[in-house]
This record gives C-alpha cells, structure tokens and sequence, in this order.
C-alpha cells in the first residue's frame, strides 16, 4: 500500500473519530499546542521588530538574533528542556517560540524599515506623532511583509507541534508516536496527512487575511520574487 491509501483508509474509519484520543481530541490538542506559542512570539517579536524598523538600528543584531535562533534545533533544545525541567509546561512550549520569533522579527523589521523615507517625512510634516507615524503610516505599508513572517512562523509552528507527543503529550504527532511505536502505517500516514492539510490551511487563512486587510497595490510586497 502507499502512503496515501494507508492515510486514506486510516482517517475514514470511523473509530478514530470519537472517543478518547480520536482525531478531533487531538486536532483541537494540536491547535492549542500551535496558538500558543505563536500568541507568544508574536507579542514578543512584532514590537521588537517595528521598533526596530522605525529607528532604522539594531538591523545587524535583528539578523544575527534571528540566524543564531534558526540553527537552534528544535528537537535537540526539546530534549534539553525535558533533562533540566523535566516535563513542565516550557519543555514544549519554548522550543516552539524559539523557532517562531525569527521569521516574525525579520519580516516585521525589514517592513517597517523598507517604508519610504519621504512618506516618513511627509507624515512628520503633517504633524503626526511617532505613535500615530507607525500605527498610521507605516504598519499599514509594512503590512504585506508582516503577513509573510506570521504566515512563516505559523506554519513552521503547526508543523513541529508534533514534538509535543515526544514527552507524552497529545496532539497530531500522537498519531505518529505511537504508530510508530506499534509498527502501524495508517496512524503515522494519517497523522503525518493531518498535518499537512492543517498547514494548508493555516497558508489559506492567511491569504484570506491578506486579500481583506492589505490593499492590492501593497500585496505583491509579500509575494517571492
């Protein structure tokens, strides 16, 4: 059998969709352990990230934070956590802020720090605060490339949750963990096909944010070129 034939007969059998441990328990298991620490980066690095835009320093530092944290692994600072703390609630819960920071910081950095300098200079003319200069004028610009680093951030976080069910936690990465453990393909394809269908959608939800909040003409800043 593939991958997807394993998945497939795995996630329609209707047995693994109610009781304890069925996949909308651990579905829900798993966005909460996503929010989370996406909530927390997110408070942590946009304003550390537009500050720093707006004053136009701390750009060498911004990259050399978010590079040093990008070659932390994951797992390995995981299983630290679990050594030093044993299991507590940071064990999980730091690894994935640690890796949801970086592409937050750079994007919302590197957007405010790209708005014009004459439409700095004209909102400063017209009389406006530094307050109403970022909140006004320059996050909306900003805008695109902010929606691109929380998109990042989001999707990396939805993907590495699955940690969580190395130390005995639930979440999608169960699924995997103890098909795994037990030598059954359909749970670790199912789980690991969740997964991925939670990323895309997490990437729709995002687009759908960007097409009501940015204005078309400022949209293709969030786009690769």
């Amino acid at each position: 059998m593939s991958f997807f034939s394993w998945a497939w007969d795995w996630i329609t059998t209707s047995a693994n969709w109610s009781g304890s441990g069925s996949i909308p328990q651990q579905l829900l298991a798993h966005l909460g352990y996503s929010g989370l620490p996406f909530l927390i980066a997110a408070v942590i690095a946009l304003p550390l990230g537009v500050a720093a835009g707006h004053t136009g320093r701390g750009g060498a530092a911004v990259a050399s934070l978010a590079n040093v944290w990008r070659a932390i692994p994951t797992l390995g600072l995981l299983v630290m956590l679990v050594v030093l703390l044993g299991f507590s609630p940071l064990t999980w819960l730091l690894p994935l802020v640690v890796l949801a920071i970086p592409p937050i910081l750079v994007n919302s950095y590197e957007g405010v720090a790209g708005v014009d300098r004459d439409v700095r200079d004209a909102a400063k003319g017209a009389g406006m605060t530094t307050v109403q200069q970022v909140l006004h004028v320059e996050l909306p610009i900003a805008l695109p490339l902010i929606l691109v680093g929380l998109r990042t951030a989001a999707v990396f976080v939805v993907a590495t949750a699955t940690i969580a069910a190395y130390i005995g936690l639930g979440g999608l990465g169960r699924f995997i963990i103890d098909g795994l453990a037990s030598n059954e393909y359909g749970p670790v394809a199912g789980g690991a096909l969740l997964v991925v269908i939670l990323a895309v959608l997490v990437l729709i939800l995002f687009a759908v944010i960007s097409r009501l909040t940015v204005p078309a003409g400022l949209r293709k800043q969030g786009r690769p070129e």
